[in-house]
């Protein structure tokens, strides 16, 4: 089987031809057939594979798991993504499904809309899906992996903060959305924690329902220098492949920037390092790692939610470069704060 970071169209190679003639198991409500059997679907967001941030620690994860549990990358998983207008999302999960692969991993928000349909019309199927809540669909062969992206950029805020020279500091968002929003809210709030009249500026690359906004460099950086050049000293994305144009308008200003989801400073060229002060970690990977363990030793108790936050470490800050390690104090302690309860972080602006 060969992997495939772009669409199958139908009427051509089916994915059956490639796909595993094993039984897919026993996969009702608690998933399993067994790791040597593990055969993973993933379906991405927009951007697909070499994003450096969101679907790229998603396959971390699948990787991870599929790997510990003595599988094989090149021919247990199968990847597709979602073409350029984002129309065939619900294609690639009935293609994985169609196939065998067992479990489906969608990733990202904007399968939600289809993905509680398509699982109901493969019961023997299981399906997660990142950054959707299922709780309230009624489908026992569905998993949302969601996280509490605000209390992690409650930190990166408390960061960016405590770091400004300016007090300005701004944000860009892939897509106006409730899930971005959560990004927004949390950094601004972290900030104003610290310094309580900075000032912040936020963009958003796409409308709501247009999920370009997280494949557009280009947008990224002319939405951050203008940042810069307004006095802004430190940007922090939340854009998927877009933080890439970010970066180098930090570059190119001299100024800084927060990256998210992965530790962007470890896949960053040698210049965008200097400049890259931490990222929000978002472990998509974690989340899908042991959602695949799960599956593979019938613990999986799906059709419900698995939430990760500061408490499980599913979100957090990088440290790589050094670059926050003389305030390590003060984000311990609101990390704290927020785990006891102390400190709540909106998850609207």
């Amino acid at each position: 089987m060969t992997k495939t970071a772009a669409l199958l169209l139908a009427g051509g190679l089916a994915l059956s031809a490639c796909a595993s003639d094993e039984d897919g198991g026993d996969s009702g409500s608690n998933g399993g057939n067994g790791g040597g059997d593990l055969k993973v679907g993933v379906a991405y967001d927009t951007g697909g594979r070499g994003d450096k941030s969101f679907n790229d620690s998603a396959i971390a994860g699948v990787e991870a798991a599929v790997q510990s549990l003595g599988g094989d990358v090149d021919e247990d998983i199968e990847e597709l993504s979602p073409n350029e207008d984002d129309s065939n999302r619900e294609e690639l999960l009935t293609q994985l499904a169609e196939a065998d692969f067992n479990p489906v991993i969608a990733v990202g928000f904007a399968y939600g809309d289809i993905i509680a349909d398509i699982a109901a019309d493969y019961p023997d199927t299981q399906f997660a899906i990142v950054d959707t809540s299922v709780e309230d669909l009624g489908v026992d062969n569905l998993t949302g992996l969601i996280f509490a992206e605000e209390q992690g950029s409650f930190l990166a805020g408390v960061a960016a903060a405590s770091k400004s020279v300016t007090g300005h500091i701004g944000f860009v968002g892939g897509q106006q959305s409730p899930l971005i929003e959560k990004f927004e809210a949390g950094y601004v709030a972290g900030a104003e924690a610290v310094k309580p009249d900075i000032v912040v500026d936020v963009t958003y690359l796409s409308p709501a329902g247009d999920g370009s906004g997280f494949g557009d460099p280009e947008g990224g950086k002319v939405a951050a220098q203008g940042m810069y050049q307004a006095g802004a000293d430190i940007v922090f994305h939340a854009a998927g492949g877009s933080g890439e144009g970010v970066f180098e308008a930090a570059v190119e200003a001299g100024q800084r920037a927060i990256g998210v989801d992965s530790d962007q400073y470890l896949s960053a060229s040698p210049d965008q390092q200097g400049v890259i002060m931490t990222s929000m970690l978002k472990r998509v990977d974690l989340a899908v790692e042991d959602y695949l363990n799960s599956f593979a030793d019938d613990s999986l108790e799906s059709g419900t939610d698995i939430l990760n936050d500061l408490s499980t470490e599913g979100v957090g800050l990088s440290e790589s470069g050094g670059y926050i390690d003389d305030i390590q104090d003060v984000i311990a302690d609101f990390r704290q704060q927020i785990i006891d309860g102390d400190v709540e972080v909106p998850t609207t602006p």
